[in-house]
């Protein structure tokens, strides 16, 4: 965008551009108001990005795409939307399952995992998936509970497919060697607790609610 000395350059010389003359302070009210303008359209176009959006923006993306808002707060309905944007495109096979989970999570698809439960060893079922493990660093991200998301992966199978079981996992791992300390990204924390895995955890609010999904 133009700057104020700019559109003082586009006077003649026969004009005092000094910004602090009549003229200039004049030239400074109009350029407020362009920037409020020229920062009011940025605005606007970042937010088309749903991960920008907020408030009654994210409802006209949701009305676009059939899917309500009910009682979620903007980073639950930024994973609702993503997901049912997924889920129109779905072919309810495993990995387009995994892509639809990762894109709504924002996460990699390696942190994601499903295993059908038809062939386990112990308790198989034909239609049923018996493990699906998520980081549950996101989910306390955007404040979703285990049993909300479990109703995004419920409408992203096929019809008649159940799910067994849902794992959180975080990134904590034991020694690779007996007797011996580990730190770093997946071990215990450094004395100044800036790096070290995290445990799995459930993050469950005091008061749940159902997503309109």
């Amino acid at each position: 965008m133009f700057s104020m000395k700019d559109m003082l350059g586009r006077f003649m010389d026969f004009f005092n551009k000094d910004p602090n003359s009549n003229i200039g302070k004049l030239i400074g009210i109009l350029y407020g108001q362009l920037q409020e303008v020229g920062d009011t359209l940025e605005t606007v176009r970042e937010w088309r990005n749903i991960d920008k959006a907020k408030g009654t923006t994210l409802d006209m993306i949701g009305h676009n795409i059939i899917q309500p808002r009910g009682a979620a707060t903007d980073e639950v309905y930024r994973v609702l939307l993503k997901s049912k944007i997924a889920r129109n495109l779905s072919q309810t096979d495993i990995n387009t399952i995994i892509r639809v989970l990762a894109l709504a999570l924002n996460c990699d698809y390696s942190d994601i995992r499903i295993q059908p439960k038809f062939n386990d060893p112990v308790d198989p079922e034909p239609a049923a998936l018996s493990l699906i493990r998520v980081p549950i660093k996101r989910l306390n991200e955007v404040g979703m509970s285990p049993m909300q998301f479990g109703q995004i992966i419920q409408k992203t199978v096929a019809a008649g497919v159940r799910v067994a079981q849902i794992e959180l996992a975080g990134t904590f791992q034991l020694a690779s060697k007996y007797g011996e300390l580990e730190t770093g990204a997946t071990g215990l924390a450094d004395p100044d607790m800036t790096t070290g895995g995290t445990l799995g955890e459930v993050y469950v609010p005091g008061h749940d609610y159902t997503l309109p999904i």
